[in-house]
């Protein structure tokens, strides 16, 4: 009779039954991953603990493999976060929205200035800048990582003289599209103003409209023929515009016409308080402009001292021009003095009216003739300013030098910073005195003039006798009102 066989899951069963058997429970194997490498033979908790402590006291040479590289992801942070302006690591963050990509806000600002109206990186028609306080806190965080990644203090200085840190801004919206070049016009006859259209935009047509050669070659207006009747040429853009526009506004000081639609803010002549000096926007502009320093006979110390204290004292070069042009407008003739000096002849390439009232009082002016007011008057207004007693002592109490103004040794820096050469009001032309009635000799008495000795002549014209010559300098001792009774 045949023994029965055993089944598979009896066969199964007996095997797993002799493996317990023999090692005494279930094999941790069987069950679960077993422990790495590097932990066997260790038996409890202080064991591994005291194997990541010998661990951590290895050499910094083999432990360089497992430590991330802090510079590369330094550089490579810096790389994220620069300015798509001026390609520096991003100084002031905003954000343009709705494209997203950020700038300084000083780069941001002078965008806009220059007439940017859409995002300086994609072009995309944007309408808010806004600060970014998470891109402020990344850029602080790594400059604290990295020090030397800090951007120069002149260039923080300009930047926040340009942008106040957490200001938005609004961009402006685009100008309308230039209309289609003309291929029939030609160059040699005026083209219409854009007030000449019967159905114009700005809802005025000239009395007198110019003829386009396009539609009409024989009445066309030939350029050789001078300007159109009630028209001229802009100061700015140069484009023909219409005498008695409501837009149209005229330079009191140069005579020259502005069209008020081609550049907005710079085809115009604004009241005299309001205008802003042409390339004069911050202290920048004063740093580059080799024309101030010829103002102060290229003496690069005293100039130094005035752009230090105009960044202590927060003031812009629109400061100045106001303060020389309310000066100038407080003198009893006024702006006269300047108009016969010609000092603001030719200074458009167009042609200028005619001054029909000299004596008129002067109301409006350009960009143009602001900037050579500021830059005429920028030395007398230094020396009215350092009366206020904001300089510091190793500036006040430098000696006069004895030459004044006209001491021929201003460029040796040395000399320049031994001795003070702003000592008083100077003659500013050929014949033009600038005066202040708060400049007194030292003892007291009235008003000294300080004038080189080509101006002395001018004096003796006005007052034979009464001028004395010393060395290269004419000091005089006259009263005020003899110099602004006499006609200057």
């Amino acid at each position: 009779m045949e023994e029965p066989q055993p089944s598979h899951s009896d066969t199964s069963d007996s095997m797993m039954g002799l493996s317990m058997s023999r090692s005494g429970g279930t094999s941790s194997s069987a069950l679960k991953r077993g422990p790495p490498s590097s932990f066997e033979g260790l038996e409890d908790e202080t064991s591994k603990k005291r194997f990541k402590e010998d661990l951590g006291n290895q050499p910094d040479s083999e432990k360089s493999v497992s430590r991330p590289d802090y510079e590369a992801l330094a550089e490579d942070l810096a790389q994220e976060l620069q300015c798509g302006c001026c390609a520096e690591l991003v100084y002031r963050p905003v954000v343009v929205s709705p494209c997203q990509h950020f700038f300084c806000g000083s780069c941001c600002v002078l965008w806009i200035r220059n007439g940017g109206t859409n995002c300086p990186a994609c072009r995309g028609v944007s309408t808010i800048v806004t600060p970014s306080r998470p891109l402020q806190s990344i850029v602080d965080i790594l400059l604290r990582a990295d020090p030397s990644r800090v951007r120069a203090e002149r260039e923080r200085i300009q930047a926040d003289e340009v942008y106040k840190a957490g200001c938005s801004m609004r961009i402006p919206t685009p100008r309308e599209a230039s209309p289609e070049p003309n291929l029939n016009q030609n160059a040699d006859y005026v083209r219409p103003c854009p007030h000449c259209a019967p159905d114009n935009a700005f809802g005025w047509r000239c009395p007198q409209p110019v003829i386009d050669y396009g539609v009409d070659p024989e009445r066309a207006w030939h350029l050789d023929d001078g300007n159109p009747p009630g028209h001229a040429f802009c100061g700015n853009c140069e484009n023909l515009l219409a005498l008695r526009a409501p837009s149209t506004t005229k330079c009191d000081l140069c005579q020259v016409s502005f069209c008020g639609v081609g550049v907005p803010g710079r085809c115009l002549a604004a009241p005299l308080l309001s205008q802003h000096p042409h390339n004069m926007s911050d202290l920048g502009d004063l740093i580059q402009s080799s024309e101030v320093y010829g103002c102060f006979d290229h003496n690069t110390v005293e100039v130094d001292i005035m752009l230090d204290y105009l960044t202590a004292q927060e003031l812009s070069p629109r400061h100045i021009y106001r303060e020389v042009a309310s000066h100038i407008q407080s003198q009893p003739n006024g702006f006269r003095p300047l108009i016969e000096l010609d000092l603001f002849v030719d200074i458009h390439s167009v042609t200028a009216g005619i001054d029909e009232n000299p004596d008129a009082p002067r109301n409006r002016i350009c960009r143009q003739c602001a900037t050579e007011v500021m830059l005429w008057g920028i030395k007398d207004w230094w020396i009215r300013e350092r009366q206020k007693g904001f300089l510091e002592e190793t500036v006040t109490r430098r000696p006069d030098c004895k030459e004044g103004t006209s001491c021929s040794r201003q460029k040796d820096l040395a000399h320049a910073r031994e001795y003070n050469h702003i000592i008083a009001p100077r003659f500013s032309g050929d014949s033009v005195l600038s005066t202040d009635t708060s400049m007194t000799s030292a003892q007291g008495g009235p008003a000294i003039f300080v004038a080189t000795t080509a101006d002395a002549d001018v004096v003796r014209q006005l007052e034979p006798g009464m001028a004395e010559s010393r060395g290269n300098a004419a000091v005089t001792n006259l009263p005020l009102n003899s110099f602004l009774t006499d006609g200057l």
